[in-house]
């Protein structure tokens, strides 16, 4: 870290100190990001875990949902987004009145939607689910037939994993799908030693070569529980940082240096200084909205 970024660094601490307020960055930013922040973790895991502070602010270093996912688990607290132009492009792929439509045109058949979604099409969801528990939720529910939201990937994996029927939607994540087997098999030969470890929001050709399919956390707790000590990460690159901290010791890999989303990498420091010194960069959920939205989160959370 340069003079430049420790001393900012330090003050954005002292700052958030002051305000009483907690910094959560997803896996995803930048290591300097995720240096600055409490706590670090995936979509779901960052709100859950500023719910259970004392904090009066979050500041929200992620992408758009994420800071609704906390305003909707968070309605006590004020939740804070640095850079408000920090957007999913597979988010967008679904709205809730398309949605809604197709559920119609499916007979009503239970939506099972991806917490990486607005929290408007939370609110027309019947659950949610994250890439590490689909498979609980998936077979949760008493239906044999079900529709998915957004993410197709995520859909078939689940599909080869319960024995349901899922309805897919056609949105995925641009740089999770874009991975391609020749990428994946040169990074094999790159790395013979290494174990693959994918996550399910990759094709299926390419989560057929993963010796272990993982979402971000799973990929931490699976590599300390591994006897291996490479491993070639099929995600995004920002889990580099955060997983090799975790375990120093042991050696990581990203699949392909182009599984990097620009959305994620938009927050810099300075954008979190700017947040709270002005508080600017709130993000809020209509109350109608986040009632409907908190349900289908709940519900999830609640899967035994």
């Amino acid at each position: 870290m340069t003079t430049k970024h420790f001393t900012l660094h330090q003050q954005i601490r002292d700052l958030a100190k002051a305000k009483k307020a907690i910094i959560l960055a997803h896996n995803y930013q930048s290591a300097q990001i995720q240096d600055v922040a409490d706590l670090c973790g995936d979509s779901l895991e960052m709100s859950i875990k500023a719910a259970a502070t004392d904090a009066d602010i979050i500041v929200c270093c992620g992408v758009r949902f994420m800071a609704e996912t906390a305003a909707i688990l968070c309605p006590d607290k004020i939740v804070l987004m640095p850079n408000p132009d920090a957007g999913c492009p597979m988010a967008d792929m679904v709205t809730p009145q398309a949605l809604v439509k197709r559920k119609g045109d499916l007979g009503g058949i239970p939506v099972i939607t991806y917490v990486n979604s607005s929290a408007a099409v939370k609110a027309v969801s019947d659950i949610c689910c994250t890439s590490a528990n689909v498979v609980k939720v998936v077979n949760a529910l008493k239906n044999d037939e079900v529709l998915m939201a957004p993410d197709r990937n995520l859909a078939r994996y689940a599909a080869a994993n319960t024995g349901k029927k899922i309805h897919l939607w056609e949105g995925y994540c641009p740089f999770h799908n874009d991975l391609s087997v020749e990428a994946v098999n040169a990074s094999k030969s790159a790395h013979p030693k290494a174990l693959f470890v994918a996550h399910p929001e990759c094709p299926p050709n390419v989560l057929e070569l993963a010796d272990s399919i993982q979402s971000t956390s799973g990929m931490i707790r699976f590599a300390g529980a591994s006897s291996a000590d490479q491993f070639i990460l099929g995600t995004e690159t920002g889990l580099i940082h955060a997983i090799s901290k975790a375990h120093p010791e042991k050696t990581f890999f990203p699949v392909s240096d182009q599984l990097v989303c620009t959305d994620m990498k938009k927050t810099r420091l300075r954008d979190i200084m700017n947040c709270l010194e002005n508080m600017s960069g709130q993000v809020t959920v209509e109350e109608t909205i986040r009632v409907k939205a908190m349900n289908a989160v709940k519900k999830m959370i609640d899967t035994k």
